[in-house]
């Protein structure tokens, strides 16, 4: 058996002492510059399948609990929260808009929102405050945060389902469909009349 790579070792170490998830920027600070990917591919494959496991969510590696393990570490009984429909509605509009102000976010769900949904998925860290946009009024922008990518275990908001997915999933509002249908129908007629 070959002796360890030191590299891998260190990357190890590091990440285990780590309180938060680190990027490889990050990790390769510690490590005086060393290029750290190719140790991090090696740790990923070298905890696949074991209790622990190395993962990638947004730019930032972590160890956490193999999925199928967690159980045996639950201490208390969760208490699942449940968001309101304007919580969901408004959660997706900045997942799939970010970065959005609040004033975009009524317009697309037609509908003012109060200011205790953003609260809420604030609390659960789900978004966050992302600056302001360069326009008279200098609105808050909101954007999703890594939790958000942990919590619906996602490693980038690339990984978010797409229409065709949604159609596919049974998630879309037939009331919605019913409107795209329409859409389609009066783009035919109009096309049969400029034959």
């Amino acid at each position: 058996m070959s002796a360890p790579d030191p590299v891998v070792r260190a990357v190890e170490a590091v990440l285990f002492a780590a309180t938060e998830p680190m990027t490889a920027d990050a990790i390769r600070t510690h490590l005086q510059g060393v290029e750290v990917r190719a140790a991090l591919a090696t740790l990923q494959a070298d905890y696949a399948g074991r209790g622990i496991e190395l993962v990638k969510r947004g730019e930032r590696w972590h160890f956490q609990t193999a999925p199928d393990m967690a159980h045996l570490l639950r201490r208390t009984h969760e208490e699942p929260r449940k968001l309101t429909r304007a919580g969901i509605e408004t959660l997706a509009i900045i997942a799939y808009h970010e970065p959005t102000t609040r004033a975009e976010i009524e317009a697309i769900r037609g509908v003012g929102i109060s200011k205790g949904t953003l609260d809420v998925l604030m609390e659960a860290g789900w978004i966050r405050p992302a600056g302001r946009r360069e326009v008279p009024g200098r609105p808050l922008l909101y954007a999703t945060t890594p939790e958000f990518l942990a919590h619906f275990g996602l490693a980038s908001r690339r990984d978010l389902p797409g229409i065709d997915d949604l159609r596919a999933a049974g998630l879309l509002d037939p009331v919605d469909l019913a409107f795209e249908r329409i859409d389609s129908d009066a783009e035919v007629e109009v096309s049969d009349e400029e034959d």
